[in-house]
């Protein structure tokens, strides 16, 4: 292995404010270098330059660079660039990686947290303390499964300088062969369910693999097994929401399907022996560090695995609104949303959806619920494709237990057991044509890259596309079907921001659900609140501070209440490029304004729940001790200064009936060639306005059952 750049050495050792007093600051270098070795090139390039010209900056003030001063002399070095309000983002920016890794190593040293509250205590929202129920059969949770059972004990930790210390999580949820009935759709009410007990211990850092169950058997071939030609009745791209949910119901039409995925296939247990930050750079595309250029830049994180984006995904299932399945079938004439609510039960059953149940929301998700209830807001639970949910609050690197149903364990699955294949590392240069027949244009097979560089056919006359909203258009191109004007336009997504909360007791955001409460309060001004945490160093939300200020925040990290807001933008951006997507995307009018009241709202949210300080996440103004002060301050606040993050693309090879607007036509079918479907995020009119995984399945559902009903 290569050494450390002293440049990244002395940057983590200033951006932390490393004394030497604590192991786990030792490795965070090494982990940064890793970190930026997946990266795409550009953004590697960035940090890196950042951090010499740090250290040269270091260099003209104290005559050496970081790594040679001491603690005291990078302080006054990293007090004196912050004193500039021009860098602020800037270091912001360059704390993200850096927290990224030193929340891993600090795990690794410092093993399991306490968990979040303990009985004879009362909890954080203020519900009375009681001891914690048998969970044989939670009262709050309506899903199909096996309940979990108390705790057992840990398994010895793994090896290392200083050993992980995970929490023993209880029996792991089964992978039954048929989906139960799923609960009747709901959503969240304003009266909030009585939160009264505790929540149970859980795991902090990983679940060792002993506790993992096995995983549903599944047909993956690496594509250097796979035959240099070969054929099929049809090929999905992309293995993802969209990609899994075609295959299997093409598949179990009869016909012989063949996935081909660029990703790899990850086990559950292997999700268990693996440090959440290794998990991260290898189930991520580009490392999480996808990046719409735009007014703001957003990072755009999607996933690259047999499941696709499902796998990283919080597990959150927010069925499509009424008002805008109604708005894609009127407005835009997309026909295969009738009878939209058939398909959502569908999915929903198979994915197992419920009502998280309250025993393990975790303190963060409690504290929601206590804030929405303080003020009168709607807010509950949410509904998730999780059952037996331990908390481990690792959704987005691969849940270590099993319990979240990603589509590689629930549908896939299915799809295999109906004949479908999956062809893994492969990825497709080009889709095949015919172009001699009399109708004109047709698929004849895709074209694709083993790692090694070297080529396999498969021929088949149905391709469907699933490649997801940000890989579909360049893959159109590359094959000579991007022809339509509005191909790769109309990117939706949704922009997000984070704001933190500090109580006076531990919160520890990071045991119990990773996305657990919805408060609805202005989802009708398309602004959706969810209580959102994250392993530590993997939140979107960035601490204020630089050096010794920042590693105070650290220090209290376990006192943060952590809030999401994402908006349902105007679409208003677009994909281009051909070998790789390039995003680009301009935040409307509207939209920022929206971002900046969710900002507001959430930070009350977190005061009516008993917060002393309120974190902005914004670096020039990050902290607000009263509702009055957080008002004042945010009043010099606009969408520049706010830290945005954004997630769900969908709409760029759109669905409808009018043939100058949509790439696709009515039924999904992309215009300009016969035998192309699209079946993912990019077939969807116009931004679904939640969280998307239900919206996508239920259009693959549609649009391939439609084509097998006319087929047949």
């Amino acid at each position: 292995m290569s050494a450390t750049p002293r440049a990244l050495t002395g940057l983590a050792a200033a951006v932390l404010a490393d004394d030497g007093t604590a192991e786990w600051t030792r490795t965070v270098p090494r982990r940064v270098a890793a970190l930026l070795g997946v990266m795409p090139a550009p953004a590697r390039a960035a940090v890196r330059a950042a951090a010499v010209a740090i250290d040269a900056y270091a260099v003209a003030r104290t005559g050496r660079r970081l790594s040679a001063l001491d603690a005291e002399e990078r302080e006054q070095v990293m007090t004196s660039l912050a004193a500039r309000p021009a860098l602020l983002p800037l270091l912001d920016a360059l704390k993200v990686p850096v927290l990224l890794a030193a929340g891993t190593e600090r795990m690794r040293y410092d093993g399991a947290a306490p968990s979040v509250s303990t009985p004879g205590r009362a909890p954080l929202d203020g519900t009375p303390a009681v001891p914690t129920p048998p969970r044989s059969a939670p009262p709050e949770s309506t899903q199909p499964g096996p309940a979990p059972s108390d705790p057992a004990p840990p398994d010895p930790a793994p090896s290392g300088p200083v050993p992980w210390q995970p929490a023993a999580p209880s029996p792991a949820p089964s992978h039954p062969a048929s989906s139960p009935t799923a609960p009747s759709p709901t959503t969240p009410s304003a009266t909030t369910p009585s939160a009264t007990t505790p929540s149970p211990s859980t795991p902090s850092a990983y679940a060792p693999s002993a506790y993992a169950p096995e995983d549903p058997p599944l047909d993956c071939t690496p594509s250097s097994d796979w035959p240099a030609r070969s054929t099929a009745d049809a090929v999905v791209v992309g293995s993802g929401a969209g990609g899994a949910m075609a295959a299997r119901t093409l598949a179990a039409a009869g016909m012989r399907v063949v996935v081909v995925e660029e990703g790899e296939h990850h086990s559950t247990a292997s999700f268990g022996r693996r440090a959440p930050l290794d998990r991260f750079t290898s189930l991520y595309r580009d490392g999480g560090a996808t990046v719409a250029l735009g007014n703001p830049p957003l990072v755009l994180p999607v996933g690259r695995a047999v499941g696709g984006t499902t796998v990283v995904n919080s597990g959150t299932c927010y069925r499509t609104p009424e008002h805008v399945v109604a708005r894609w079938l009127r407005r835009h004439g997309f026909a295969a949303a009738e009878d939209f609510a058939t398909h959502l039960d569908e999915v929903e059953r198979v994915l197992r959806v419920a009502r998280q149940p309250l025993d393990v929301l975790g303190a963060n998700g409690r504290l929601a619920l206590a804030g929405a209830r303080e003020l009168g807001w709607a807010a509950a639970p949410l509904r998730r494709n999780a059952p037996g949910c331990r908390g481990s609050c690792q959704c987005v690197v691969g849940c270590p237990t099993g319990a979240k149903q990603s589509v590689q364990l629930s549908v896939l699955p299915e799809a295999c057991a109906a004949g479908a294949r999956i062809v893994t590392g492969a990825r497709v240069r080009r889709i095949l044509t015919d172009r001699d027949g009399p109708a004109g244009p047709r698929a004849a097979g895709v074209l694709a890259r083993r790692p090694d560089g070297s080529e396999l056919e498969i021929l088949s006359p149905l391709v469907v596309v699933a490649a997801g909203a940000l890989h579909t258009p360049p893959l159109l191109r590359r094959s000579g079907l991007g022809g339509h004007r509005r191909l790769g336009r109309n990117l939706s997504v949704h922009p997000a921001i984070s704001v933190a909360g500090r109580f006076d007791r531990p919160v520890t955001a990071w045991q119990g659900v990773l996305q657990s409460v919805g408060v609805e309060h202005l989802r009708a001004d398309g602004i959706l609140i969810e209580a959102t945490a994250a392993p530590p160093g993997m939140s979107s939300f960035v601490p204020p501070g630089i050096g010794r200020a920042l590693r105070r925040e650290l220090e209290q990290a376990d006192r943060l209440a952590t809030l999401g807001a994402m908006i349902a933008d105007r679409p208003s951006g677009r994909v281009l490029g051909r070998d790789r997507p390039l995003p680009r995307y301009d935040l409307a009018a509207r939209d920022a304004g929206r971002l900046l009241r969710a900002q507001r709202a959430m930070g009350r949210l977190l005061f009516a729940a008993g917060a002393e300080e309120v974190l902005t996440g914004v670096p020039r103004a990050p902290r607000a001790r009263t509702p009055a002060q957080l008002e004042a301050l945010l009043d010099t606040v606009s969408v520049r200064h706010l830290h945005v993050s954004a997630f769900h693309p969908t709409g760029t090879a759109a669905a409808g009936a009018d043939p100058e607007w949509s790439p696709a036509d009515p039924e999904g079918r992309l215009r300009g060639v016969h035998g192309v479907l699209i079946a993912d995020g990019s077939v969807l009119p116009s931004c679904p306005e939640v969280n998307p995984q239900l919206s996508i399945m239920a259009a693959a559902l549609a649009v391939t059952r439609r084509h097998v009903t006319r087929a047949a």
